[in-house]
């Protein structure tokens, strides 16, 4: 395997993301249809003020100036599968890294780590390069998991908030979309729209809080827990580099961080070697 195929996997949008979506109108559409109801009526600007407006002032009053503006970030690490990368694609570019340098020496990483994308792993093995101690690496490269854990960990909060805020702000648009329907009882024929138009909100909120904010905080928690394994993989085989470590002792140790089926993927890809 060459040192930069694992870097240029994973640069596409996470389609199945896109898919979720894409199906969760689908099926609210193909609902009303089959019932009969205009689709028009969702063009609602009173209802997509109450639930994006209202969800986006949720959030306002829930984080901080300083956290609050990282929260559009957060959508590129959900949209995108960018960094995404096989955990044992990534054990296979470490053995073969300690290959070398049992061989060249630890200086002959200089040519390949300036051609790593992987910031996390650029950065240990530029410190195993400069020969600082294993206890500051480590130290350092832990320093970096629990930052990116916290950043992770914030974006989940704020889904979970929008996810709760959203259901309620839905029924708080169709009291409102009432208190209008009833104001002009006087008009007959346009009671039964206005009523019908008044709970477009409720659908909006629903849909969007367990359909939207509350899987993105789900999916975000797994997409940190893959990331966390695959930066503790880096870490623990940066470190047996360093140590000069024997290069199938360093395969153990990392396969044995892999799931079962990613530990037989990997042991059928060395076998077709």
């Amino acid at each position: 395997m060459l040192y930069g195929e694992i870097n240029k996997r994973g640069t596409n949008m996470d389609i199945f993301l896109v898919l979720g979506l894409i199906g969760g109108l689908v099926i609210v559409v193909a609902a009303m249809l089959e019932k009969g109801a205009s689709v028009a009526i969702l063009l609602s600007l009173e209802a997509l003020l109450v639930i994006i407006g209202g969800t986006i002032i949720a959030l306002l009053n829930s984080f901080p100036k300083g956290e609050f503006v990282k929260l559009p970030k957060i959508f590129g690490v959900l949209f995108s599968s960018k960094g995404q990368q096989d955990p044992a694609e990534i054990i296979a570019q470490l053995v073969e890294m300690s290959q070398t340098t049992r061989r060249d020496g630890l200086l002959s990483l200089e040519s390949t780590i300036q051609g790593l994308e992987n910031k996390f792993m650029k950065k240990g093995l530029e410190m195993v390069v400069d020969g600082l101690e294993p206890d500051l690496i480590k130290e350092v490269l832990e320093i970096e998991i629990e930052s990116m854990e916290d950043r992770h960990r914030l974006g989940a909060t704020a889904f979970t908030t929008a996810g709760g805020t959203a259901p309620t702000l839905g029924v708080l648009g169709a009291v409102i979309g009432l208190i209008g329907a009833l104001g002009n009882l006087n008009d007959i024929e346009k009671l039964g729209e206005s009523i019908s138009s008044a709970f477009v909100a409720t659908v909006y909120g629903i849909f969007t809080g367990y359909l939207i904010w509350h899987p993105f905080a789900n999916r975000l928690k797994r997409k940190s827990q893959e990331e966390i394994k695959n930066m503790n993989i880096m870490l623990e085989g940066i470190l047996a580099i360093q140590a000069g470590n024997n290069p199938k002792s360093i395969e153990r140790k990392l396969v044995g961080m892999l799931e079962p089926k990613q530990r037989i993927r990997f042991e059928e890809n060395n076998n077709d070697k």
